[in-house]
């Protein structure tokens, strides 16, 4: 399959660099500098938020542990704020519960220090070839009475704005494009979340009940749940019976 960020290296995008170790986010802007990305770096949670929030960069890898907060509580804030930047955190922590919640936050994705930073670079394509619609795909997806905008990252039902976060919109689209069909929780993991958590379901049922509760202000649910197996978007159960 075409890679559309490999294959125009002047358009590979705008990344933030956060961590407070020198060293570390010297090597990181420089390798993903080499690899065609324009990176800004960060030493400071302060700083890293004034320029979120100044810029709209495509993806920010940011360090948990910085000297003045940390960036579980600068993600919370760019999210409360409606920014949805693509976040990958960067960590020395790889307790099960961190990478849980950093990613029920709305973080992208999760690496433990220390790391090869041929990995991190696959790791930011990963997230940006998630996080940016295909070049040839449809702009807009509809099922039964929801529409989601994959240009502007807007979601109606019944002509109603529901506001998603990232990891929400991605999860709709992807049982949006894959409508009748029993997605696994292991599918949804790797497509959603494109992460190994090695086994564990607890964030994909979070994000369902999450998406779930939103889509229901405005219809019946159409999320429909196979026990043991994973997930499908079907129709409501009085319309199939209509």
């Amino acid at each position: 399959m075409r890679d559309p960020i490999a294959d125009n290296p002047r358009d590979q995008g705008e990344l933030l660099v956060v961590d407070d170790e020198p060293f570390l986010r010297d090597a990181v802007a420089a390798s993903l500098r080499f690899l065609g990305f324009e990176v800004t770096t960060a030493e400071t949670g302060t700083y890293a938020l004034r320029l979120a929030r100044d810029h709209a960069f495509d993806l920010m890898v940011l360090d948990v542990m910085l000297p003045d907060t940390d960036g579980f509580e600068i993600v919370r804030r760019l999210r409360a704020e409606g920014n949805r930047v693509p976040v990958i955190f960067l960590t020395a922590r790889d307790a099960q519960a961190d990478k849980v919640n950093g990613l029920t936050l709305g973080g992208d994705d999760y690496v433990t220090k220390p790391f090869g930073l041929e990995e991190l670079a696959a790791r930011v394509r990963s997230v940006l070839r998630r996080t940016r619609p295909e070049p040839d795909a449809a702009t807009l997806l509809a099922f039964a009475d929801i529409e989601l905008d994959q240009d502007s990252y807007e979601v109606w039902r019944r002509g109603e704005p529901i506001d998603l976060s990232p990891t929400e919109f991605r999860l709709l689209r992807f049982l949006m494009l894959n409508a009748g069909r029993v997605m696994t929780r292991a599918e949804l993991l790797d497509h959603v979340w494109d992460y190994d958590f090695g086994g564990s379901s607890t964030v994909v049922a979070t994000y369902v009940a999450y998406l779930r509760r939103k889509l229901a202000l405005h219809g019946d649910d159409v999320i429909h749940t196979q026990r043991g197996v994973g997930y499908s978007l079907r129709l409501p159960r009085a319309r199939n019976e209509a």
